[in-house]
């Protein structure tokens, strides 16, 4: 039955060529808006980390002193308080990141020193975040503790500095310090670099630096504190920070994850924490009352509104536009099918059910969609070209998956189909009688 629907829909369809373009040059424009721009938004906010979001933890306190306490803790801690909870031990991996820059020379004969971002960081950072390697691998725990002067650097850099060949053992000066590199990177490009996700929430919804390449310099913590002093950032800072020595500086600097891989570890680290806020106040380091938090990874991106808001509200409109689109489709195809009134009412007279009738139709809409979806494919990709030809931070990272790619079919179908229901339960209930006596 259904061939038979499809057939009648084919023919119909090419009677009136015009009328079928214009329906589906409107479902192709109105799934391309749309799709381009939930493509970018599903890209933004996917799983950064899949199968091992649930149990990465962001834990805060409020270090700052001397200022009017805030509803929510800092979102980095100062230096003390991080290495205190890192040094602790009480989760199953846990690591500190630091952000910077540091001066780079190259070891080629006409290259110029060139200014690289870096990541402070402690050995747990790569098996906790999963993070691929290339050639070689992270530095481990006992040669961090020693400080022994060792670098990760990332796919990028090595192609920069070697051509990409496997560069583990060499040397690399930063800032006039050498230093072995014991590990490259392999393409790493999660999204957002949700380990640097702070203060998001405060930018106004421009968050899409969040959205760059990682760093390409990693160093041990120890390594970066003595090679790299005064060229770390600092979110904020409550007193006169000493920029040469971190350690001791009164400022929100030091960002902490950890990793707690059962429900009852968590519940166990955040009593912890709390117990650890309250030693602090007693000691008189800490000087506000108890504001703590330890959120999961998913958390974190939701409170920092991870998502730029520039992408969240173009989806929005891409959608509203679609269904300007579809109102348009709704009143082609009414049009359409009350003009068969009189095919419609000789095929009731023969013993066609209104089910029958309505199929029909539907069937047809359901061919404009397709077709519709197939125009709406190439507008898709269109549109993430162009997306890709733009100055944002995420732009080299879209492009359309399988999944998105059966999404703007099956949207393009069920868009068709929801707005053929009611011509087609109009042309249903065309009363046969009425229009055998006017041909």
């Amino acid at each position: 039955m259904f061939g038979y629907y499809f057939d009648l829909a084919m023919r119909s369809l090419k009677r009136n060529k015009v009328l079928t373009g214009l329906m589906v040059l409107a479902i192709a424009v109105g799934i391309g808006a749309s799709m381009t721009t939930l493509t970018v938004m599903y890209l933004l906010s996917g799983d950064p980390l899949p199968g091992k979001s649930a149990r990465i933890y962001y834990p805060q306190l409020d270090p700052e002193t001397g200022a009017d306490v805030r509803k929510n803790p800092a979102d980095l801690l100062d230096y003390i308080s991080a290495h205190d909870l890192w040094q602790s031990g009480k989760a199953d991996r846990q690591t500190m990141v630091v952000f910077g820059s540091i001066k780079l020379q190259p070891g080629l004969a006409g290259q110029s020193p060139f200014m690289a971002d870096t990541l402070a960081t402690t050995s747990d950072f790569f098996p906790m975040f999963d993070v691929p390697f290339r050639y070689g691998g992270a530095w481990n725990a006992a040669d961090e503790a020693r400080g022994v002067r060792q670098v990760v650097i990332s796919d990028v850099l090595n192609q920069r500095l070697f051509g990409g060949a496997n560069s583990v053992g060499r040397t690399i000066v930063l800032n006039g310090t050498g230093v072995q590199v014991v590990g490259v990177l392999d393409h790493w490009r999660p999204r957002p670099l949700f380990y640097m996700l702070v203060g998001a929430r405060y930018s106004g919804g421009d968050t899409g630096g969040y959205y760059v390449r990682p760093q390409d310099v990693f160093l041990p913590m120890p390594t970066a504190l003595d090679i790299n002093a005064g060229n770390f950032g600092w979110f904020s800072c409550w007193g006169k920070p000493d920029r040469m020595d971190l350690r001791n500086a009164p400022c929100e600097s030091v960002g902490l994850w950890v990793q707690l891989d059962t429900a009852a570890k968590a519940a166990a680290y955040r009593r912890y924490l709390d117990a650890y806020d309250a030693q602090q106040r007693a000691l008189g380091r800490l000087s506000h009352p108890a504001n703590t938090r330890m959120m999961s990874l998913h958390e974190w991106m939701a409170y920092q509104n991870a998502v730029p808001s520039d992408v969240k509200l173009q989806t929005w409109l891409a959608f509203g536009f679609l269904l300007v689109c579809l109102f348009n489709t709704v009143g082609l195809l009414l049009a359409k099918f009350l003009r068969r009134s009189g095919e419609i009412g000789v095929r009731r007279a023969l013993g066609a059910t209104r089910g029958a009738i309505f199929a029909q139709c539907l069937a047809e809409a359901g061919v404009i969609g397709l077709l519709g979806g197939v125009g709406g494919l190439l507008l898709t990709l269109l549109g993430l070209w162009l997306v890709r030809q733009q100055p944002v931070a995420y732009a080299d990272v879209v492009a359309l998956n399988v999944p998105m790619l059966l999404l703007t079919i099956l949207l393009a179908v069920a868009a068709s189909l929801l707005a053929g229901a009611f011509p087609a339960l109009r042309a249903s209930r065309v009363p046969p009688a009425l229009q055998l006596k006017t041909l």
